[in-house]
């Protein structure tokens, strides 16, 4: 008599329709994982459709994760399809450039809402079920840019500095559950983020970046082997870190003021 197959495991990936996020839905398909995959824009049911083409079933939900009820609603998906969460990806993320005085009040609420609320609010509407059950891995993508202060997007960086505090507080309450938080902290990525936070004409909007496939790779093996984090393997990534670990507040303030800084602020000698 044949041996059952045993169904795949089941995959949910916030902030899927582009970037970092589709790369990392792409490849848990490719190693063999079902998928449901959120964004609010429209072009989240072609990336679903997509994904099919691995030989895995891949769902999408169409919700705007900064409000509460957006976030109800892909839990209720979640829940109707009646099957188990083997892994929760928290990447679903915005940011908000410029001086924060000049930054319209609704754009920082907005970050916060995506970057903050809504992770608090999945994670503490799924994990409960991954807990029972003893298995399940959990990513949660913060930056690089949350291991400094972050002039010029504060609110982004505080965000970011949130979501990887909160990442290794979890993983260490859950230390003996069977469910493990890995935070991913890529430098930056080439990806729509500096277009749809108005920082194109930074340092780093114009800079070197991080292809997005390679992050997802090195996100998903550190996700699956269950590690604490994973800071991207590139050059400006690790240096972005290795500053954030030996500059205090105030100069690795200034250093990413020089990234970020819009140009048309700078001071006349060019810093």
């Amino acid at each position: 008599m044949e041996t059952p197959l045993l169904p795949a495991p089941l995959a949910l990936v916030t902030g899927a329709s582009s970037g970092i996020g589709l790369e990392i839905a792409t490849r848990l398909a490719e190693l063999g994982h079902d998928l449901v995959v959120t964004a609010e824009d429209e072009a989240i049911g072609l990336v679903a459709e997509g994904l099919t083409q691995h030989g895995r079933a891949a769902r999408a939900v169409r919700a705007d994760l900064t409000q509460a009820e957006g976030v109800d609603a892909l839990v209720a998906d979640v829940v109707a399809g009646g099957r188990p969460l083997d892994v929760l990806v928290l990447n679903a993320g915005r940011g908000a450039g410029g001086a924060f005085l000049d930054v319209p009040l609704e754009d920082d609420l907005a970050t916060i809402a995506l970057d903050v609320v809504a992770p608090v609010r999945l994670a503490k509407a799924l994990l409960p079920a991954m807990v029972e059950r003893g298995v399940g891995r959990v990513l949660v993508t913060s930056s690089v840019g949350a291991l400094m202060p972050g002039p010029y997007y504060a609110t982004y960086a505080a965000s970011k500095a949130f979501d990887l505090s909160f990442a290794q507080a979890l993983r260490y309450e859950l230390r003996d559950t069977g469910v493990t938080v890995t935070a991913l902290l890529p430098g930056p990525t080439d990806t729509d983020f500096f277009e749809t936070a108005g920082m194109q004409d930074t340092r780093a909007g114009q800079g070197h970046k991080d292809d997005p496939a390679d992050v997802a790779r090195q996100a998903v093996d550190g996700l699956l082997k269950g590690d604490e984090k994973v800071v991207v393997r590139s050059l400006q990534a690790r240096g972005q870190a290795a500053a954030g670990a030996l500059l205090s507040d105030g100069a690795g303030a200034a250093l990413q003021a020089r990234f970020v800084e819009p140009r048309d602020t700078e001071p006349a000698d060019g810093r």
